[in-house]
């Protein structure tokens, strides 16, 4: 499954967990927020598939998906983005 199919899932997953998905073009990173009491996730469309796809990740990290089906390829996608995130500020041996 490439990326974009795997954001389009992720996409679906946070709206079946009732958080709006808003994709739009500006300077900013994108994440999960609270617009006028909703839960938002914000994706910047001038990132690349994969900067969106960690983004929703992240946001997606400390949401019940335990609740909801998820198939398989969707969650190993997930778990391989939370694993290269919490790897970026680990420090490296030399």
């Amino acid at each position: 499954m490439d990326t974009t199919t795997i954001i389009d899932e992720l996409e679906d997953v946070a709206g079946r967990l009732g958080i709006e998905v808003r994709a739009e073009p500006g300077n900013f990173r994108g994440g999960r927020c609270v617009v006028e009491g909703e839960e938002v996730i914000m994706l910047n469309t001038n990132d690349l598939p994969e900067t969106r796809l960690v983004v929703l990740a992240e946001a997606l990290r400390e949401a019940p998906l335990d609740t909801i089906y998820l198939k398989p390829v969707v969650r190993r996608a997930l778990e391989e983005a939370w694993a290269e995130e919490g790897s970026a500020g680990a420090p490296h041996d030399e």
